[in-house]
C-alpha cells in the first residue's frame, strides 16, 4: 500500500482541528513551548496515519511526554484505545491525570521502551494500527534503539504505521551550529520572561552544559531510515524535518503474520 498523504486544503485532512487558533494558542502557551514546529508535528503525524490507515482502533505511544500525540490521536479517532508506555513513573501519572477525561479509552505502563522485549513483558497483548515513539524517549545506544524499532515492528497491525519524533545527527557541524543556534533563541524567550535578569549567554552557556554530544548520540536519519528497512518496514521516508528534529518511520507490509495471525 503506497502512502499517500491527503493536500493541506483537503476536507478529508483528519488534522484540521489543529489549525483552530484556539488550539494552538493553548497547545503553544501550555504544553511545548519551546519544541520548534510543534503544530506541524501534531498535523503531520494525523496525516501519516491516516493515509496507512483507514481506521484506528489501537495505538501505542511511547514517552508519555506532555500527552499531546495521545490526545490528538484520541480526538481524531473517537472510537481508538491508546496504550501509553514510558519508563518514568511521574511522566505516566502525569500523561493520566491530563488525559482524565478519557481514561477509560486508556492502558498505561511504566516500562523502559529501550530494553529488550520490553514492551512485550509489558503485557500489552494486542497489536496496533499505529504506534508513535514521541521525542521523550532517550535510548543510551544506537542498539537499545534499533531493538526498539524491532518491537514496534512486531506489534504493529499489517499496514500499520511506526512513526517516530527523532533528534538526529546534523550532517556537518555547521548545521549542527546553526541547529545550536536556533535551540538558544527558542529557549532564551521563554526563560527571559521568566527571569528578566538573564541573558543569551546565560542560556547558552546552561544549553551546552547540558548538551553532551560524546555519550547517546543520535545516529544520522539516513542510518535510521536503513535499520527501518532491514528490519522490514516499508514506505520508508522522512515525513518532516527541521535542522536536528526529524519525524520519520515506515509501514509494516499488508499480510504480514502479527503474533500467528494475519
Amino acid at each position: 500500500m503506497l502512502l499517500t498523504l491527503p493536500p493541506p486544503n483537503s476536507e478529508l485532512t483528519p488534522s484540521s482541528r489543529w489549525q483552530d487558533p484556539a488550539i494552538v494558542h493553548q497547545f503553544l502557551e501550555n504544553v511545548r513551548e519551546a519544541i520548534p514546529l510543534t503544530i506541524e508535528q501534531i498535523d503531520m503525524m494525523l496525516r501519516v496515519i491516516a493515509a496507512a490507515r483507514d481506521d484506528v482502533r489501537t495505538f501505542l505511544v511511547l514517552g508519555c511526554d506532555d500527552s499531546l500525540l495521545a490526545s490528538a490521536i484520541l480526538d481524531e479517532y473517537p472510537n481508538a484505545r491508546g496504550f501509553l508506555v514510558d519508563s518514568s513513573e511521574s511522566a505516566v501519572m502525569s500523561a493520566r491525570r491530563h488525559l482524565r477525561t478519557r481514561v477509560d479509552r486508556l492502558r498505561t505502563a511504566q516500562v523502559d521502551p529501550g530494553a529488550s522485549d520490553s514492551l512485550a513483558s509489558a503485557g500489552i497483548g494486542v497489536s496496533f494500527d499505529a504506534i508513535v515513539c514521541g521525542p521523550g524517549v532517550h535510548l543510551p545506544t544506537q542498539t537499545a534503539k534499533q531493538s526498539l524499532y524491532r518491537q514496534a515492528y512486531q506489534l504493529l497491525r499489517p499496514e500499520g504505521i511506526f512513526i517516530n519524533l527523532e533528534h538526529v545527527t546534523s550532517a556537518t557541524r555547521w548545521t549542527e551550529s546553526e541547529w545550536d543556534d536556533r535551540m538558544i533563541d527558542v529557549i532564551f524567550g521563554p526563560q527571559l520572561r521568566m527571569s528578566p535578569g538573564s541573558g543569551r549567554v546565560d542560556v547558552a552557556r546552561a544549553y551546552y552544559a547540558g548538551v553532551s554530544r560524546d555519550a547517546g548520540v543520535p545516529a544520522p536519519l539516513e542510518v535510521q531510515c536503513d535499520w527501518l528497512t532491514a528490519i522490514g518496514f516499508e514506505n520508508v521516508d522522512c515525513f518532516l524535518k527541521m535542522g536536528e528534529l526529524a519525524m520519520f518511520g515506515g509501514q509494516r507490509p499488508a499480510g504480514m503474520l502479527v503474533n500467528g495471525k494475519s
